[in-house]
C-alpha cells in the first residue's frame, strides 16, 4: 500500500521552491496588506503568502479557523478603527505606522484577556477530569512492578515508579542548576539568589505539573489544536511576575533589578511553556501507540530521548535564527533589517504583560475589556453547544486571532476554509456516487493531510537553511536577486503563487476522490 511519502515529499518541495523564492532570491513576497480610512477610523485588510500557515490552517480545521477569523474581525474590524478614530494622526506618520502602533501597544492586550478568560476557563472546565487522570496515574504507578513482571498485558506497562522518580529528581536537578546560573551574575547575595531559585523551581515544577495534566489531557483527547497553551502562558507570565513582585525585592531594589526580574520571570514562564508543549506531543504520542499496540515503556524511554535531544538541538537553531533575523525590538547588530525579524508575537506579548507588571503600567483597561469580550464568547460558545451540535466558538482561538500579526492569522484562516470546502466538494461526490462519506473520502482526506504537512516542514526547513546562510554571510539578503523597487510586483506575484498552490492542492487532494 502507499505510504503517503510522495505527497509529504510534493508538499515539502512546493513549500521550499516557494519559500526560497519568497526569503532568499526575494523574488515573491510574503504579504500584502490594503489600508484605507472611513473618517477617522483605519481599517486594513491583510494577507500573508506562507504556505506553512496554510497548512496549519488546514490541519485545525474550519472550527478553529473561523474563531481566529472573528479574533481579526475584532481586532482590525472593530477595535482599531475605534481607536484610530478617537486619535489624530500625527502628520508625519502613515496610516499603517499609526493603526500598527496601536493594535501593538493597545489592542493586543484585549487579546490577552480574552486568553487568559479561555485558559482559566478550560483549566476549570478539566479540573474535574484531569484530578481523576492524575489519581489513576499515581495509582498505575503502585501497580508497576506487577505490570513490568508480566503480570499485564504488554500494552498497559509502563515505566516503574522507580524510573519516574529517577528522571523527575534529575529533571529537578536540572532546572536547580539552569536557574542558578541563569542568575549567577546578580549582584546579590548566595542566600538571596538561592532564594530566588527555590521560587523559580517550585513554581515551574508546581504550576508545570498542573498545566502538563490539562494541557496532554486535551492533546490526548481531541488534540493539540485544542490545547490552552497560549493561556497558559499568559497565566503563568502574570502568576510569576506578581510572585516576584511580592518575594522578589531584594533583586527589584538592585541596579536594572526590573530588567533582571523580567526577564527572570520570562525565564520561569519559558519552562512551564516548555512543559506544556512537550506534554502535548507526548500524550498524542501515547495515544497513537495506544491505537496501534505498541509498548508505552518503550515509548517513554523513546521520548525522554527526545526530550534530550530536542533540547540540544533547539537551542542553536533559535540562536541561528536570532543572529539572522533578529525578533522584533531584540536585534543582535545593528543595521540589520526589522522588517525582517521574526516577530514572535506570544514572546512578545508576554514581554509586554511583565513589564507592565514591574513597572505598574500594565493596559489594565485592555485586559478588562478582553475578559469581558472572553467571558461574552464562552457565553455565546456554552449556548451553542447546547442547541447547535457543530458550530462553536473556541475562546482561545478568537484570542490568538486578536493578537496574531494579521499576516499570520490570514492564510491561517485560508487554510481552514480550504479544509472545508473540501470536506463539502467530497460530500457532493460520495452522495452523487451513493457511497458512505468515511469510507469515500478516506484517501482523499489522508493525502490533503499529508501533503498540509509536508508543506509545513518544506518552508520550515528552508528558513532555518536561509538563517544560516545570512547568519554566515553577515548581510540581510545574500541571495536576493531583486531590489526594493521590486516589492511591489513580488507581492501580486506571491499572492498569485499562493492561489496557485492552494489551486493544485485542491485537485490533487480531489483526484483521489473520483466517483
Amino acid at each position: 500500500a502507499a505510504t503517503g511519502m510522495g505527497d509529504i515529499v510534493s508538499g515539502g518541495v512546493v513549500a521550499a521552491a516557494v519559500s526560497f523564492a519568497a526569503s532568499g532570491l526575494r523574488v515573491l513576497g510574503d504579504g500584502v496588506s490594503g489600508w484605507f480610512a472611513l473618517g477617522g477610523a483605519v481599517f486594513r485588510l491583510p494577507m500573508g503568502f506562507s504556505l506553512a500557515l496554510l497548512g496549519a490552517g488546514y490541519l485545525i480545521g474550519i472550527v478553529a479557523g473561523l474563531a481566529m477569523l472573528t479574533g481579526l474581525v475584532i481586532s482590525w474590524g472593530i477595535a482599531v478603527p475605534i481607536l484610530t478614530s478617537m486619535a489624530e494622526i500625527p502628520a508625519d506618520m502613515s496610516l499603517a505606522k499609526f493603526a500598527t502602533g496601536l493594535w501593538s501597544s493597545q489592542v493586543r492586550f484585549i487579546g490577552a484577556g480574552v486568553i487568559g478568560v479561555g485558559a482559566i476557563w478550560t483549566l476549570a472546565t478539566l479540573f474535574m477530569p484531569m484530578a481523576r487522570g492524575v489519581k489513576a496515574s499515581f495509582s498505575a504507578l503502585t501497580r508497576a512492578g506487577a505490570a513490568r513482571a508480566g503480570k499485564a498485558p504488554r500494552t498497559e506497562r509502563d515505566l516503574s515508579a522507580g524510573w519516574i522518580s529517577v528522571v523527575t529528581l534529575v529533571l529537578v536537578a536540572v532546572l536547580v542548576i539552569t536557574f542558578q546560573v541563569f542568575l549567577a551574575d546578580a549582584p546579590l547575595s548566595a542566600a538571596a539568589v538561592w532564594k530566588l531559585v527555590a521560587y523559580a523551581v517550585l513554581f515551574a515544577f508546581v504550576f508545570g505539573f498542573l498545566v502538563a495534566a490539562a494541557c496532554g489531557y486535551m492533546a490526548g483527547l481531541v488534540g493539540t489544536s485544542t490545547s490552552p497553551i497560549s493561556g497558559v502562558g499568559i497565566v503563568a507570565i502574570v502568576l510569576v511576575s506578581l510572585l516576584l513582585l511580592v518575594l522578589g525585592g531584594e533583586l527589584l531594589a538592585v541596579q536594572n533589578g526590573v530588567q533582571m526580574t523580567i526577564a527572570l520571570a520570562i525565564f520561569s514562564t519559558s519552562a512551564v511553556v516548555a512543559v506544556a508543549s512537550i506534554s502535548n506531543d507526548n500524550l498524542q504520542d501515547l495515544k497513537t501507540g495506544w491505537l496501534v499496540g505498541a509498548t508505552p515503556w518503550r515509548q517513554q524511554v523513546a521520548l525522554l530521548i527526545g526530550c534530550v535531544l530536542g533540547a540540544a538541538v533547539i537551542s542553536p537553531v533559535l540562536d541561528l535564527l536570532y543572529n539572522a533575523y533578529g525578533f522584533a525590538d531584540a536585534m543582535p547588530r545593528e543595521g540589520m533589517d526589522p522588517s525582517q525579524a521574526l516577530s514572535a508575537p506570544q514572546a512578545t506579548l508576554m514581554l509586554a504583560i511583565a513589564r507592565g507588571i514591574f513597572t505598574h503600567q500594565l493596559n489594565w483597561t485592555m485586559i478588562l475589556i478582553g475578559m469581558a469580550v472572553g467571558v461574552g464568547l464562552i457565553v455565546v460558545d456554552e449556548i451553542l453547544k447546547r442547541t447547535c451540535k457543530v458550530a462553536r466558538i473556541p475562546v482561545l482561538a478568537v484570542g490568538i486571532g486578536i493578537y496574531l500579526p494579521p499576516t499570520v492569522a490570514a492564510p491561517i484562516v485560508v487554510g481552514a476554509l480550504l479544509a472545508w470546502l473540501l470536506e463539502r466538494a467530497l460530500r457532493r461526490r460520495a452522495a452523487a456516487a451513493g457511497k458512505d462519506y468515511v469510507s469515500f473520502a478516506d484517501a482523499a482526506n489522508r493525502r490533503g493531510v499529508l501533503i498540509a504537512s509536508g508543506l509545513i516542514v518544506g518552508e520550515s526547513l528552508v528558513g532555518v537553511v536561509m538563517a544560516a546562510i545570512i547568519g554566515a554571510s553577515g548581510t540581510d539578503a545574500p541571495l536576493a536577486i531583486a531590489g526594493e523597487e521590486f516589492a511591489r510586483t513580488a507581492s501580486f506575484l506571491g499572492l498569485a503563487v499562493f492561489a496557485l498552490v492552494a489551486v493544485l492542492f485542491w485537485r490533487r487532494v480531489m483526484r483521489l476522490a473520483q466517483p
